[in-house]
């Protein structure tokens, strides 16, 4: 049916937005040190419980009531804190250890996603936490014989900030000058610092921005969903990195294109087969396009120097 098609379309799209968000902040790691961040799918998770506790502070204790104004000031709080966050892990678990050999940082990135989680479970709880919902009511798209296509306002406001934050961070990486050290460091660490770029400095605002862009995503998620855990790092986490290896490791719009396609294969498993499987459905996709794709739908294939 048309209406279901156009349904599950919607829902894909805007769960494919979310992780398409974290994903970048893997990509974007891995771009310039070849490293993969485990921690970030935790990171991710923190801000949510930021952003939860930030809206309860706003609306039980300040008792303000402009649904706009106080999701605007969670999310901003969310990237800043999650930002934040990101580059204390990035100066004490990760940049003591980058001319180490090269399962020392991923070891490291492992034990700071274990000690995430456990801190937010004991300073939280281990009972997932709820809000009551947000934004309610949608635009009808389709109608026909009863059944709706909706487009709801929360869905709508994910799809805008998603495109409003890509659009910015696009900006910052292909017309800065902070965009042309991030280049450089991917391309030759070396030499950009003998050019006079700081390549602590760039990667630490790497970090800053991939953790900034999953605040975003915990805000939306956490506003989409309404539930969140402390273990809700784990499987979002490893949905984004399946994103990112999907689309290309190192590919920003790979990393987009990833989501995107996760998000869409979930939904439409879930909704014309069985809920059980829509994880391993997923996972299959990437296998399959790993075999003829190695470098994913967008990554460059790799070449040693010699």
């Amino acid at each position: 049916m048309l209406e279901g098609f156009v349904q599950q379309l919607v829902n894909g799209i805007t769960l494919g937005a979310i992780y398409g968000l974290i994903a970048i902040g893997y990509t974007m790691v891995f771009g310039i040190i070849g490293m993969v961040n485990f921690a970030h799918g935790d990171v991710f998770m923190v801000s949510t419980f930021v952003a939860l506790i930030a809206l309860v502070i706003l609306t039980s204790w300040l008792g303000m009531s402009s649904i706009f104004l106080v999701l605007l000031i969670v999310l901003i709080v969310a990237m800043l804190l999650t930002a934040l966050l990101s580059w204390g892990i990035e100066r004490v678990a990760y940049r003591p250890l980058r001319g180490s050999f090269r399962l020392a940082p991923l070891i490291s990135a492992i034990g700071m996603s274990i000690f995430l989680a456990n801190f937010v479970q004991v300073t939280q709880g281990p009972r997932p936490k709820s809000i009551p919902p947000m934004v309610q009511n949608g635009i009808v798209l389709l109608e026909r014989d009863g059944y709706q296509v909706m487009l709801s306002y929360r869905q709508l406001i994910i799809w805008l900030v998603t495109a409003l934050a890509l659009a910015i961070f696009w900006y910052v990486v292909a017309k800065t000058s902070l965009g042309r050290a991030q280049r450089a460091c991917e391309q030759d660490p070396k030499m950009a610092s003998l050019l006079g770029i700081n390549v602590d400095r760039t990667i630490s605002i790497t970090f800053v921005i991939g953790a900034a862009l999953a605040g975003v995503a915990g805000t939306m998620y956490l506003m989409y969903y309404g539930v969140i855990s402390f273990n809700d790092g784990f499987v979002p986490g490893i949905k984004a990195f399946t994103a990112a290896v999907l689309g290309g490791i190192g590919s920003l719009p790979g990393a987009v294109i990833g989501g995107l396609l996760i998000g869409l294969i979930e939904t439409f498993w879930s909704a014309y087969f069985s809920t059980d499987y829509k994880d391993v459905a997923a996972f299959s996709i990437l296998a399959i396009v790993l075999i003829f794709l190695p470098q994913g739908l967008l990554g460059r294939p790799e070449v040693e120097k010699v």
